[in-house]
């Protein structure tokens, strides 16, 4: 094209434009600025004025290659779909079984293990009130329960996420099993789910059952011992989720994950490890909000700026460093008890958005799932849906489908700038471990919570059946409540109590002592002594029990 052409193109361009805005400005009621959840405006209409194709190579390369925003590997959903990861967690081990064998058979090809409330909190069955046993999770406090979980289950070819927090008694107990069964450790594949105690500290209160130094040094521990042993183990999986369930924007979310795995990779270096041995086994976990194309978005940018992060921060040399693998969650917090079967529409839009974005695997939420542990048939509904998206809908046909519209471009620019000012006010308080430490971030995003609740109550954000078309009808009622029979809780416990009284107490007192004095070394490995004294057949509350003494108890810091 001629300069002279380019001129009569532009002044084309500008005429049009122009047009449409009078059109616009006359059939529009109100021309109040809109803002996405990140506080970022959005324009009613994206042109090429909104971004430049010429920044192609620079800022969109090719899926596979640096700068990854299209993603990280070169085939993507069009090669391998992503990992469909349904959590399962109710009641006895036995029921665990049950469940998973039954989504597998339903199209699952991955699979988390969510134990019991009393789990999280550090606690074994015999130290609560049975009547709260398995009703939000699945009781795991042995090996033996662990076995029981995934009997007649191959899991060296099933890939296994541990919701488990630090110090990681579930991931040891599965090394149990693998070392019953003779499996090699290196057949292992999954991710220590609940891994990173920064996001637990901020925001998932009833998961940090140590002190933040010792939660610290425990994952530091758990790392060094993976790398070594399971190499297809992610020990470290870096959680927005959490961030953002708790009321942080989609940009803040990406913005404190992206810090928190720098704190992590520095921490890592400063222990001795080479940046290419650790950072390609770094996941990522994030909630997926039912805006759409900010999700995208957030995806995009945060995919872009790990790659630069590592390679130019951390000088990683490795391709396989530079890549931002993901699972993603469909978030609970969109869904609602009002009118619940609607929640099976905004489980659909939340997972185009992460099926768009890249992600590496998926869970989706059952629409019951505010209600309550998600039933059978709802859980069949929440798998389903990924089928749907991906044989019927045709969603994998294109990688990275929605690049090159000036709307998806330009506000991936925009996250990505929103991103780095929220990291840079990290940096300058001294890093992740610093921020929280101090309160910084829980301040953030408290305030973020409160500002989008505001819009809920004045009906600025519109959410069908809670603030605008609403029912008289009490939604929660359509949907049954899965509880453990009180019987069989009652007979595991018992189990339990008498396994506790027929093992090998001096052998399980040795390793618990053990553990104990690898706590307070310098040197030792305190999670190979968590393995250790699994495999003694210590239980999970006699684990952490030590190691709450030695490490201290967790108190994460409550911000006013």
């Amino acid at each position: 094209m001629t300069r002279e052409q380019k001129t009569r193109e532009r002044w084309k361009f500008v005429e049009s434009r122009e047009t449409w805005k009078k059109l616009y400005e006359e059939q529009i009621d109100s021309n109040k600025e809109i803002f996405n959840r990140s506080g970022i405006p959005i324009n009613p209409l994206y042109t090429p004025e909104d971004w430049e194709e010429q920044q192609y190579t620079e800022r969109l390369g090719f899926p596979g290659q640096f700068p990854m925003t299209r993603g990280i590997y070169p085939s993507m959903h069009r090669g391998r779909t992503w990992s469909q990861r349904q959590l399962i967690g109710l009641g006895t081990p036995d029921d665990y079984n049950r469940r998973l064998k039954q989504l597998l058979n339903a199209g699952a090809s991955a699979v988390s293990l969510i134990p019991c409330n009393s789990g999280f909190r550090g606690l074994d069955c015999d130290e609560v009130d049975s009547r709260l046993l398995g009703t939000c999770g699945t009781i795991t406090n042995t090996i033996g329960d662990m076995e029981d979980c995934f009997r007649n289950v191959d899991i060296a070819r099933l890939s296994t996420a541990m919701n488990d927090p630090s110090p990681f008694t579930l991931l040891a107990f599965l090394i149990g099993v693998a070392n019953r069964r003779n499996i090699p450790l290196k057949n292992i594949s999954g991710t220590s789910n609940q891994s990173d105690y920064i996001s637990h500290f901020v925001a998932n209160h009833m998961f940090f059952r140590l002190s933040l130094s010792g939660s610290r040094r425990m994952l530091l521990d758990h790392i060094e011992y993976c790398q070594k042993n399971l190499p297809y183990w992610n020990p470290i999986s870096i959680v927005g989720q959490h961030m953002q369930q708790a009321g942080a924007t989609p940009a803040e979310a990406m913005a404190f994950t992206l810090s928190t795995a720098i704190q992590y990779a520095d921490d890592c270096i400063e222990r001795g490890m080479e940046p290419d041995t650790f950072l390609p086994r770094f996941s990522f976990f994030f909630d997926i909000s039912i805006s759409i194309f900010e999700e995208v978005a957030k995806f995009r940018s945060g995919r872009r700026l790990w790659a630069q992060i590592t390679r130019e921060r951390f000088n990683a040399k490795d391709p396989r460093s530079w890549r931002f693998r993901f699972h993603g969650q469909t978030s609970g917090v969109d869904l609602t008890r009002q009118q619940p079967l609607n929640n099976i529409a905004r489980v659909t839009a939340q997972a185009i958005a992460g099926i768009f974005g890249g992600l590496q695997s998926m869970h989706t939420d059952s629409y019951d799932e505010v209600i309550s542990t998600p039933s059978e048939e709802a859980s069949k509904i929440a798998v389903a849906t990924q089928n749907i998206l991906k044989e019927e809908a045709r969603l994998c046909d294109v990688i990275d489908p929605l690049a090159g519209s000036y709307y998806v471009e330009s506000l991936t620019d925009q996250m990505e700038d929103k991103i780095c000012r929220t990291m840079k006010h990290i940096e300058d308080a001294g890093g992740m471990y610093k921020a929280v430490e101090s309160g910084l971030v829980q301040t953030m995003i408290g305030e973020s919570a409160k500002a989008f609740q505001e819009k809920v109550d004045n009906g600025e954000q519109k959410i069908i059946g809670v603030n605008c078309f609403q029912e008289n009808q009490q939604m929660e009622a359509n949907c049954s409540i899965d509880r453990p029979e009180p019987d069989l809780i009652d007979t595991h416990v018992a189990k339990f109590k008498r396994f506790k009284k027929e093992r090998d107490q001096a052998k399980v007192n040795s390793a618990l002592s053990s553990l104990q004095e690898a706590a307070n070394s310098e040197t030792k490995n305190v999670f190979e002594k968590v393995v250790d004294a699994a495999h003694a057949d210590a239980t999970h509350g006699e684990i952490i029990a030590v190691l709450r003494q030695e490490l201290g108890f967790g108190e994460p810091l409550i911000v006013a």
